[in-house]
């Protein structure tokens, strides 16, 4: 049972994260795109935190986080996007769907292991 899902179609992204949060105590789960990401997590019960690309094929991330507030009902999980992406717009939309923060690529775990580690209520 996994407490983060990493979400993203880049196998070298998902590598470097989900090793990275591994190896910081967390047990974890990923996903190829946002359609992945869906069944996986309506499949395990245990996920406290999406961290999820939002330009993936299939299904985008935005989408994904979506359809986890609408579609499967879960406003309890935490999403948060792992995305070069950076602009306004797209982070308002966000928000009005319901993610919980916006992490701009490159990913450095130092600094946002502490937030992650709280959103997923690990010690």
């Amino acid at each position: 049972m996994a407490n983060v899902l990493v979400v993203d179609d880049s196998s070298t992204m998902r590598e470097i994260v989900a090793s990275f949060l591994s190896k910081n105590g967390f047990e974890v789960a990923v996903a190829t795109d946002g359609r992945d990401g869906l069944a996986q997590l309506s499949q395990d019960a245990g996920i406290r935190l999406v961290l999820s690309d939002i330009n993936m094929p299939n299904m985008d991330g935005l989408t994904m986080a979506e359809k986890i507030r609408s579609e499967l009902g879960n406003q309890e999980v935490r999403i948060v996007m792992l995305t070069t992406e950076d602009n306004v717009e797209m982070r308002e939309r966000g928000r009005a769907i319901g993610v919980t923060g916006w992490i701009v690529k490159p990913f450095r775990g130092d600094v946002v292991l502490g937030p992650l580690k709280k959103l997923c209520g690990i010690s």
